[in-house]
């Protein structure tokens, strides 16, 4: 069977199969890309890793950024490519391997840095080609959260930002429960408590001398 296989499968209505409230959970993901690490501006440019159908793309668009996706699986990037039309692009390509043809603003890579062959290199890979930041998702309870400090350092990040991201993705909660969360996520006891045994971090990466 074949790597993408099972996205391949998925890819039509991907976003809303995989959560529960899709709208919310991605708008929440897409404040902390801006928020974390260096701020980007309108008319910046993000390049998305395993970007899946883009679902991303619709709340960074709306802020003024420009939005360039990239996924392995084929049926991925024609979903992806029918969501978004013009207002993007596209590229079918192994997120171990690519490199944009110009530089971005930020790499973003959710759900899927797993797939680096090699996380060391794939970090360096993505700062060849960034000028502000990197922004991924990391499971605590899968890695160890000082192995990747070292490896983003190793990579020339020297800046790493991590903020808990306690958005459940199969479940809707209601408002005021939800809100509780998110105001959790600055909550240092609280948010550690809970990461022990779900969710994940919000890392965004950066150099002191960013490109721009």
């Amino acid at each position: 069977m074949s790597r993408t296989a099972k996205y391949d499968a998925a890819a039509e209505g991907w976003s809303d199969e995989q959560y529960a409230d899709s709208g919310s959970y991605l708008r929440h993901r897409a404040e902390l890309v801006l928020a974390l690490g260096p701020r980007l501006e309108p008319g910046d440019t993000v390049l998305d890793l395993a970007c899946g159908d883009a679902g991303l793309a619709e709340p960074l668009l709306a802020v003024g950024l420009r939005y360039h996706g990239v996924d392995l699986s084929l049926p991925m990037v024609e979903a992806a490519r029918a969501r978004l039309g013009d207002r993007g692009r596209i590229d079918e390509a192994d997120l171990n391997d690519f490199a944009p043809a110009e530089p971005v603003d930020a790499t973003t890579c959710f759900r899927a840095v797993y797939y680096a062959r090699d996380r060391l290199e794939f970090f360096r890979n993505v700062a060849s080609y960034t000028n502000k930041k990197l922004v991924f998702d990391l499971n605590p309870r899968q890695y160890r959260v000082e192995d990747i400090r070292v490896d983003l350092a190793a990579a020339g990040f020297d800046g790493v930002e991590l903020r808990p991201f306690l958005s459940p993705q199969r479940v809707v909660l209601p408002g005021p429960v939800a809100a509780a969360l998110r105001a959790a996520e600055r909550s240092g006891p609280l948010a550690r408590l809970a990461l022990r045994y779900r969710f994940s971090y919000m890392v965004a990466a950066s150099r002191s001398r960013a490109r721009g």
